[in-house]
């Protein structure tokens, strides 16, 4: 799995002109599966998103959970973060998880994170979606589970 964890000030998801999930001040994270991924990575991330220390403390540091922060995390699936641009000007996406193994793992990670207590809203899976952020710092990481970096 491969994540974008942007911090934002608030997010907001819309599909066909209606928005579909929205949040406050938290992590916006936009979400590739690869083809090996399993549960096992799912609740890697969704422990690591939930418990990252990058929102400040009282004397400005990144100290601070999204828990602890009382945040939220928008969850948008994103297969081309597996898009390979290295040969010719087509990306290819044959890095990415078929919808059928994707799509119950992206919603597993939604689910992980609110079994962790966290606030979740998400986008919708294979549709076309625009997303309207406010970032916060700018912050940003990337991260990527053990299965998803092969």
């Amino acid at each position: 799995m491969r994540a974008v964890l942007q911090r934002v000030r608030r997010a907001t998801v819309t599909v066909d002109g209606e928005i579909i999930g929205e949040i406050g001040a938290g992590w916006l994270v936009l979400l590739g599966i690869a083809p090996g991924d399993t549960r096992t990575e799912v609740d890697w991330l969704a422990d690591k998103v939930a418990n990252l220390r990058a929102f400040a403390d009282d004397a400005g540091k990144m100290n601070r959970s999204v828990l602890d922060v009382g945040g939220a995390v928008l969850v948008v699936s994103q297969f081309t973060l597996y898009g390979d641009c290295r040969k010719g000007r087509r990306p290819s996406f044959t890095g990415a998880a078929q919808p059928v193994v994707a799509e119950p793992l992206c919603e597993a990670f939604g689910t992980a994170l609110k079994a962790l207590g966290v606030p979740v809203a998400t986008g919708r899976f294979a549709a076309d979606m625009q997303v309207d952020l406010l970032n916060d710092g700018p912050v940003t990481f990337v991260l990527e589970t053990s299965a998803g970096a092969e």
